[in-house]
C-alpha cells in the first residue's frame, strides 16, 4: 500500500494541477490504483513514472493502433517540423496534408474522395454536421437542419457533438442543439422492442424511418451513427441494419453519416467498419487511428456529389478548423498509415481480435458475466450482470464495478470497466498478452464476485 507521501512529484503535481475528466482519483490513490503517470511505451506496454509495467487494454483511448514507441513516427513529425509546421486551412494547404487526404480517399469505401482535415473527433463530428446542413440548404432545402442520432451513442464532446451523444447529461449544459432526435440502437443483448438479432436490427432501422416521417422528411438534414456502438457496449448489428438505414436515408433526400472514429482505421479488421456492412455513407468521420495518437488529428470524408453542391458557383464551406491539415499532424498519420499496410496490422487486428474473442468466451461462465461482444477486429466487451435471467446491470458507481476496476488495474491491465468492461488493445497484441489480459479479467472477477457474493443471484 503506498501512502500520500510516498508519491512521485509528477503524481503531486497531477493531483494538484491537472484537471482530469475523473475527479475521484484520491478515493482509491491510497492503494495507487487510481492516477497513473505514464512515462514510456513500447508496442502494448506502458510504464509509469515507478517503473510499472501495465498492458494497455485499451489503446489508450481506442487511439494507439499501430502500438507504442514507434520512433520512426516520431522522425517524421520532426522531419516535417524542420521545413514547415504549419499553414493557413483557410486558403493553403502543404504538401503532407494533401499527400494525406489523397491516401485517405484512396482507402475510403467508394467515392468518399474529398476530405476535410481538422484536430480531434468531436471536431470531425461538428463537421461533418455543418457540412450536411449546408449541403441541404444549397441544394434548396433550408428547413432541413434536424439531425438525427442513437440513445446510447457518442460522438465527441464540443456542444454539437455533445448534442448528438446518447449519454451526454443535459443538467450541466442543457438544453442542446436544437433539433436533434435520438431513437433505439441496435442492441442483440437487451433490444428495446423484445428482438433479437436480425429481427431486432430490423425494427431498429425502421424506427429511423418513423423518425423522420415524424419530424417531416422537408426538415431532417442527416442520421448519424456508429458502425459499431463502442459506448454503448460495443453492439454489432447485422448487415441488413446499415443496407436498411442506406436505404432509407436515399428515400428521403436525408445525408447518411457514419461515425467511424473509433472503428475506422483498422479496429474493427478492415480498414474502415463500413466495409463489414456493404455500405457508404454521404459523409464519414474519422480520428483516433488515423494517426495512432502520435499527433491530434482528424478527418471527415465526403462524396464526391456533395463537394460537388459547392462548385457552380465557387461557393466555400462556412466552416474552418485553424488546425486542420497541420503538417506535422498529417506526416504522423502519413507515416502511421505506412506502418499499419507495410506490417500488415489491419489483418493482425481482425487475427488477434479473433483470438482475444475466443479467449473471452470462458468468462461466461461467471454469474456475473451477462454476455461477451466482439469478434470483428480488436474490440471486445464483456458485459457485466448482478442476475444472467433479468439482465440486470450493475450501475457504473457500483462498489463491485469500482473494485473491479481497480484491481484490474493494480493488477497490471489499463481498460474500461462501467458495466461492460472494454478491451482494445493496440494491433501488436501478441498471443501471450492477449492470453494474459483474459486471465487479469477472470481472476479480478472472481475477486470481485467473493466479495460481492450477497449481492449477485
Amino acid at each position: 500500500m503506498t501512502a500520500a507521501y510516498d508519491r512521485d512529484p509528477l503524481e503531486t503535481a497531477a493531483l494538484e494541477h491537472l484537471w482530469l475528466h475523473s475527479n475521484d482519483l484520491e478515493w482509491n490513490e491510497l492503494t495507487h490504483g487510481g492516477l497513473r503517470v505514464f512515462v514510456e511505451g513500447r508496442g502494448a506496454t506502458l510504464t509509469d513514472v515507478r517503473g510499472g509495467t501495465y498492458l494497455d487494454g485499451l489503446s489508450g483511448l481506442f487511439v494507439v493502433a499501430a502500438g507504442h514507441g514507434r520512433t520512426e513516427i516520431a522522425d517524421a513529425m520532426a522531419a516535417q517540423a524542420k521545413k514547415i509546421a504549419y499553414t493557413a486551412a483557410s486558403n493553403a494547404a502543404n504538401p503532407a496534408a494533401i499527400t494525406l487526404a489523397e491516401k485517405i480517399s484512396s482507402l475510403t469505401p467508394g467515392d468518399l474522395d474529398r476530405v476535410f482535415l481538422c484536430s480531434g473527433g468531436s471536431e470531425a463530428v461538428e463537421s461533418a454536421m455543418k457540412i450536411a446542413k449546408q449541403v441541404q440548404v444549397m441544394r434548396g432545402f433550408g428547413k432541413r437542419y434536424k439531425i438525427i442520432a442513437r440513445r446510447g451513442s457518442y460522438h465527441g464532446t464540443t456542444f454539437g457533438a455533445a448534442s448528438l451523444t446518447g449519454s451526454a447529461d443535459e443538467r450541466y449544459f442543457g438544453p442542446f442543439m436544437a433539433g436533434v432526435s435520438k431513437v433505439p440502437s441496435p442492441n442483440h443483448y437487451r433490444n428495446v422492442f423484445g428482438l433479437t438479432g436480425e429481427a431486432g436490427d430490423i425494427m431498429c432501422a425502421r424506427f429511423v424511418e418513423q423518425e423522420i416521417l415524424t419530424q417531416g422528411p422537408e426538415h431532417v438534414a442527416a442520421v448519424i451513427g456508429e458502425p459499431i456502438s463502442v459506448a454503448n457496449g460495443t453492439h454489432l448489428p447485422g448487415p441488413v441494419y446499415w443496407r436498411m438505414l442506406r436505404e432509407i436515408c436515399d428515400r428521403y433526400g436525408v445525408l447518411l453519416i457514419m461515425d467511424e472514429v473509433i472503428t475506422g482505421w483498422g479496429r474493427t479488421g478492415t480498414w474502415f467498419a463500413a466495409e463489414h456492412y456493404g455500405v457508404v455513407p454521404d459523409l464519414m468521420t474519422m480520428a483516433k487511428g488515423l494517426s495512432s495518437g502520435y499527433a491530434p488529428i482528424a478527418a471527415v470524408a465526403a462524396r464526391s456529389s456533395l463537394f460537388d453542391d459547392f462548385r457552380p458557383d465557387g461557393r466555400a464551406l462556412n466552416h474552418l478548423i485553424t488546425f486542420g491539415g497541420h503538417a506535422v499532424a498529417a506526416a504522423a498519420a502519413l507515416k502511421n498509415i505506412e506502418i499499419l499496410e507495410r506490417e500488415n496490422l489491419v489483418e493482425r487486428s481482425a487475427e488477434m481480435g479473433t483470438y482475444l474473442f475466443e479467449l473471452a468466451q470462458r468468462l461466461r461462465e461467471h454469474p456475473t458475466v451477462g454476455d461477451v461482444r466482439g469478434g470483428q477486429g480488436l474490440l471486445c466487451a464483456i458485459d457485466f450482470v448482478k442476475d444472467k435471467s433479468t439482465k440486470q446491470a450493475w450501475g457504473t458507481s457500483h462498489p463491485f464495478i469500482k473494485f473491479l476496476a481497480l484491481r484490474t488495474q493494480e493488477e497490471g491491465l489499463v481498460t474500461r470497466v462501467w458495466d461492460v468492461l472494454h478491451l482494445a488493445p493496440p494491433f501488436v497484441l501478441t498471443r501471450e498478452e492477449a492470453e494474459r489480459a483474459i486471465e487479469i479479467v477472470d481472476r479480478c472477477l472472481t475477486e470481485a464476485e467473493h466479495k460481492f457474493a450477497d449481492e449477485i443471484a
